[in-house]
């Protein structure tokens, strides 16, 4: 009885993943499908197959212009909030003080609070300090909400890094600073590596804080949602945002793969982080 009630719940949540999969997943999957239809409207059955729209692509200006603007924001907001988090997680890891788990939790507020109510507080303390939106602004709104995330891998590493190196490191003479730099950054590269891929990804793809934030230089998902208002557009938006989905999923694969290799590094040498 025990048995057929196990294989039962079982049964259960097996089902229940993969209809929670399904309904995560279908919507995306119409897009690349779309994306190759000789027809301008988005309906089945498909009239046809052709990469048009993907050979459109590289001929329009506004977007690769929008396309080279989220290269440079992706890249700034990925390498600042990685920086901010490999010092932000070595304190709380390293260190105790009163207030650490204070300090901690409102740097992982940005994950729990609406992004319209940060955009908007971000464009209200940007105009106060007499700031003209621009890219700038955005890379600082895109910084703020990416430290957690760099926070969340980054704590990991250095909660699972094996402080005796540090030691031996500071037996033979080195200097805190050296330390530091020599072992422990290269110990903890995998978590650096998979924060700025991470960071990276979510730049990308963030529309709220660009949309309020970004002045007359546009990222690609503003210049999506402007295009979404022109049903002639609307193929090379499908194409577009399907060549989007693919470099995320890239991203966020190798981020993972890191991520475990460096998980079973912890196993095999105690190392980096679980």
């Amino acid at each position: 009885m025990t048995a057929m009630r196990r294989f039962l719940a079982g049964g259960w949540l097996t089902a229940y993943a993969f209809l929670y999969i399904v309904f995560l997943y279908l919507p995306v999957i119409f897009l690349p499908i779309f994306s190759i239809n000789t027809a301008p409207t988005p309906k089945f059955p498909l009239t046809g197959y052709t990469l048009k729209w993907y050979e459109d692509l590289p001929k329009t200006p506004a977007l690769l212009d929008a396309a080279w603007n989220s290269l440079i924001v992706g890249v700034s907001a990925s390498v600042l909030a990685t920086l901010l988090g490999i010092l932000a997680a070595r304190s709380i890891t390293r260190y105790r003080y009163p207030g650490r788990r204070t300090i901690n939790g409102l740097i992982m507020a940005p994950l729990v609070l609406p992004e319209i109510i940060l955009a908007i507080s971000m464009l209200l303390v940007m105009l106060q300090l007499g700031l003209s939106l621009s890219l700038f602004t955005v890379v600082l709104g895109h910084v703020l909400i990416c430290i957690p995330y760099s926070m969340t891998v980054l704590t990991a590493g250095f909660e699972g890094f094996d402080r005796s190196l540090e030691e031996a490191s500071a037996d033979l003479g080195e200097s805190a600073f050296g330390t530091f730099r020599r072992v422990t950054l290269p110990m903890v590269a995998p978590a650096i590596i998979s924060s700025l891929l991470v960071c990276f990804t979510i730049s990308l793809d963030e529309f709220v804080i660009a949309f309020f934030l970004t002045g007359a230089e546009t990222t690609l998902p503003i210049y999506i949602w402007g295009q979404l208002r022109f049903a002639a557009k609307l193929p090379g938006v499908l194409a577009l945002g399907t060549l989007l989905l693919v470099a995320s999923f890239v991203l966020m694969t190798v981020a993972e793969v890191l991520r475990r290799r460096a998980a079973r590094r912890t196993q095999s040498e105690g190392g980096l982080y679980a």
